[in-house]
């Protein structure tokens, strides 16, 4: 087996591993409709912030989108299910982004399976 190949099985070992040791945080906010004249013209966030129908943008990595329904967010950072005792999940709120490495070698990614 080829090192090249050996490496790629072990990448994919590892994402897969983290598709199933993650899951995503969603919630959603419904549109309340308070007068009936006076429709709401879009979503409001949590600081107040108006954002129109069929908008999608990003605030501290959650990917939101508004509807006529409305508000519905998920976390792009995924939080953990199980993660092995001698990995740790190591979070960068820069990028959005997360990555399973080994407790004793922080440069060394760490295969949860």
């Amino acid at each position: 087996m080829s090192i090249v190949y050996k490496t790629s099985l072990q990448v994919l070992v590892c994402l897969l591993g983290l598709v199933v040791l993650c899951q995503s945080q969603c919630f959603f906010q419904e549109l309340v409709m308070k007068d009936l004249n006076n429709p709401p013209k879009g979503c409001v966030d949590k600081d107040g912030k108006q954002h129109a129908f069929d908008s999608e943008w990003v605030k501290d990595c959650y990917d939101c989108s508004c509807s006529t329904q409305g508000m519905s967010c998920c976390n792009k950072i995924p939080s953990a299910v199980d993660i092995p005792e001698e990995c740790e999940m190591v979070v960068n709120k820069e990028t959005c982004s997360a990555e399973l490495v080994l407790k004793a070698d922080k440069t060394k990614a760490c295969s949860p399976v």
